[in-house]
């Protein structure tokens, strides 16, 4: 199965549909551009389509809904999930604090289960605040 993302004039993803590898085959090799023109065939000539990989081998990761496609990267990139925070060198956000560590083994639920992040992002005072879990 392959997987397209539509974009909007500002090439943020619209939607993400299944094609069946099938419809992208070209003489025996998958093509991207077939894929779009299967894409484009059911969806109008003037959409926009952009492959993308569930397992993330193209195009940094597979799309989301709202995510922003970078043309010159080639890649997807998620909406910037707070004001204060900035892109990496790897385009993955970060805030401007780095989170304080997380001991999982002292972080547990009622259930026992561990706690893999027990901070919160607080945009107000730009800092992690830990959650009360208890």
């Amino acid at each position: 199965m392959a997987y397209f993302s539509k974009l909007n004039p500002e090439n943020i993803v619209e939607q993400v549909i299944s094609v069946h590898n099938n419809e992208l085959l070209d003489n025996g090799i998958e093509s991207e551009q077939k894929g779009i023109a299967f894409c484009k065939s059911l969806y109008g000539q003037d959409t926009n389509w952009v492959q993308t990989s569930y397992n993330n081998r193209i195009r940094k990761k597979y799309a989301s809904i709202g995510d922003f496609y970078d043309i010159n990267k080639d890649k997807f990139i998620s909406p910037q999930p707070y004001p204060s925070w900035s892109l990496d060198t790897n385009d993955d956000w970060q805030a401007p604090v780095i989170c304080p560590e997380t001991y999982t083994l002292n972080f547990k639920t009622k259930d026992d289960l561990p706690i893999q992040d027990p901070y919160k992002w607080d945009e107000n005072s730009l800092s992690w605040i830990l959650l009360d879990i208890r």
